[in-house]
C-alpha cells in the first residue's frame, strides 16, 4: 500500500512524539513532580466554563496552575481535530474526554507506563472504572482519571406523591409495577403523562448510557479484549444461571415499555426528548447524568424533583450504574509533557478535586475523597456513593455506538428482527467500528 506524504509526516510525527513521551516518563521522578507545571494546553469535552472555574479556584490554592488553559472541543470531532494538530506540530499538551471517546484517540496518546504510575498506586487511588484506562498489555495508562459522572433516577415528587407514591423505585421490578399508577393514555393510546422514558431510543436523552447500564447490571461485558489484544463486543451473553440470554432480556425490558399491548407502556417515538419531557411535568421519573441536576434546577426553578440511585435488578447482589469516567491523556505531540503529568496529578490532589466537583457537579475520581460528601448536596450523595460502584465498557465512538444501538431498538419495537436478530446485528457492526 502506497503512503502518501502527508501520511508519512503526520506517522513520522507520532512516531517522534511516541519516543519522546517514552522518554519523558521513563525519566520522570517523583521529585520532579514538585517542579513547575509551566504552560499547558488542555483540550476537552466538559463546559469551558466548568473547567475554567476550576482553574480558577486552583490557581488560588496553588500558583503553578496559573498558565494551565482549556480549550472546550465538540467530543464529534475531537479525534480528526486532534490528529490535524499532531501532523501540524499544534497537539494540546493534555487531553480530557471519558471512556466514551477512548477508542477513537488511543492511536494519539502516549500511555503513562507502569513503572511511572505503578498498578497497585492507580487501584488504590483511583475509582474500578478507572480501569478501563489501562492498555490491553497491561504496561500502563492511557489517562489519569478526574471525575465521574454517575447515572442516576430523577424523580417529580409532585407526580409520584399524587399518585401515591412515598418514594422512588429501587428496583427495576418496583418501576414497572409503578406504570399503572402513574401514566396516563386516551382512549386512543395517546400518552398524555409517562412513568418513565424507556423503550424508544433517539428520544430517550441518555439511551445510550441507560442501555449500557442494563447490560452491565445483567452481567453482559458489552466489549473485551482477547489475548491478542483485539478489542470484541459481546452483547449476548448467557446469564450464570442459564435460561434467556442476558442481551434478549435486557431488550426484552427496555422495549416493553414502547409496547402498546403491554401494561407497561408509558412511552414511543411520538414524544419529544425525555429530558425536555421531564422538565415540563409530563413524566414521572427520568434517567440521566448526575450533573444534569444543576440545568434542570436552572431550566425549571418550580420543578420539585429529587435524585436517588440507579434501580437495581432485585436478584443483583452488588450495586453496578453506568458512569462517564472523565481522564487526562497525554497526546502525541504534547510540548510540555512532563509539565501536563504534574498537571494531571495536582488536578487529582485533594484541592483540586475539591474544586473541581464543586464546579462541575461531578464526582471525584480519586477515592479518599469520595468519603468526604458535601453535607449540604443531595446530588453528591447520590453520585459520590455511584461512583464507587460506576462501571463503563470501551465502545466505538458515541455517534456509532448510537447508530448501532438505534438501529437494535428500532429493529425490535417495529416488529422487523427478533431480539435475538437484532443482538447479533448489532455485535457484528460494533465489531466492524471497534476494528477500524
Amino acid at each position: 500500500m502506497k503512503i502518501s506524504l502527508f501520511q508519512g509526516i503526520l506517522l513520522g510525527v507520532f512516531g517522534l512524539g511516541a519516543v519522546i513521551g517514552l522518554f519523558i516518563f521513563a525519566t520522570y521522578t517523583s521529585s520532579g513532580s514538585k517542579g513547575a507545571v509551566g504552560s499547558v494546553v488542555i483540550w476537552g469535552t466538559l463546559p469551558k466554563d466548568s473547567i475554567n472555574a476550576v482553574l480558577t479556584a486552583a490557581t488560588r490554592a496553588n500558583a503553578t496552575f496559573k498558565n494551565v488553559s482549556y480549550v472546550q472541543k465538540d467530543p464529534a470531532t475531537l479525534p480528526a481535530d486532534l490528529a490535524a494538530a499532531i501532523a501540524t506540530g499544534g497537539a494540546p499538551d493534555l487531553v480530557l474526554a471519558s471512556q466514551e471517546e477512548l477508542q477513537p484517540l488511543e492511536k494519539f496518546i502516549v500511555p503513562v507506563p507502569s513503572s511511572t504510575l505503578p498498578a497497585g498506586t492507580f487501584e488504590s487511588t483511583f475509582v474500578q472504572e478507572g480501569n478501563l484506562f489501562a492498555t490491553p498489555d497491561g504496561t500502563g495508562y492511557y489517562g489519569i482519571p478526574f471525575l465521574v459522572d454517575p447515572l442516576v433516577l430523577f424523580s417529580n415528587r409532585s407526580l409520584l406523591s399524587s399518585s401515591g407514591i412515598a418514594q422512588p423505585p429501587a428496583t427495576w421490578e418496583a418501576l414497572t409495577g409503578l406504570v399503572s399508577q402513574v401514566a396516563q393514555l386516551t382512549p386512543s393510546q395517546q400518552i398524555t403523562r409517562g412513568l418513565i422514558a424507556l423503550g424508544t431510543y433517539d428520544n430517550v436523552h441518555d439511551a445510550r448510557g441507560i442501555l449500557s447500564a442494563l447490560f452491565l447490571q445483567t452481567g453482559v461485558s458489552l466489549s473485551s479484549y482477547s489475548t491478542s489484544g483485539v478489542l470484541s463486543a459481546h452483547l449476548g451473553e448467557t446469564s450464570s444461571g442459564g435460561g434467556v440470554p442476558s442481551g434478549q432480556a435486557v431488550l426484552g425490558f427496555y422495549t416493553q415499555f414502547a409496547d402498546p399491548s403491554k401494561i407497561s407502556y408509558t412511552w414511543n417515538s411520538s414524544l419529544p426528548d425525555s429530558q425536555q419531557a421531564f422538565l415540563a411535568g409530563n413524566l414521572a421519573l427520568y434517567l440521566g447524568y448526575a450533573s444534569e441536576a444543576r440545568y434542570l434546577e436552572t431550566a425549571n426553578p418550580n420543578l420539585n424533583f429529587s435524585v436517588s440511585p440507579l434501580p437495581q435488578p432485585a436478584t443483583a447482589s452488588v450495586k453496578s450504574t453506568y458512569g462517564l469516567v472523565y481522564a487526562f491523556m497525554i497526546p502525541r505531540g504534547a510540548k510540555n509533557p512532563a509539565g501536563a503529568y504534574q498537571a494531571a496529578l495536582l488536578f487529582t490532589s485533594p484541592p483540586g478535586q475539591n474544586a473541581a466537583a464543586l464546579a462541575t457537579g461531578l464526582a471525584p475520581a480519586v477515592l479518599s475523597e469520595l468519603a468526604a460528601v458535601p453535607a449540604t448536596d443531595p446530588v453528591a450523595a447520590v453520585s459520590y456513593a455511584e461512583a464507587l460502584y460506576a462501571k463503563g465498557w470501551l465502545s466505538p465512538a458515541p455517534p456509532d455506538t448510537d447508530q448501532v444501538f438505534s438501529g437494535m431498538i428500532g429493529d425490535v419495537i417495529s416488529g422487523r428482527s427478533s431480539s435475538d436478530v437484532a443482538l447479533t446485528s448489532a455485535e457484528s457492526a460494533l465489531n466492524s467500528f471497534l476494528q477500524q
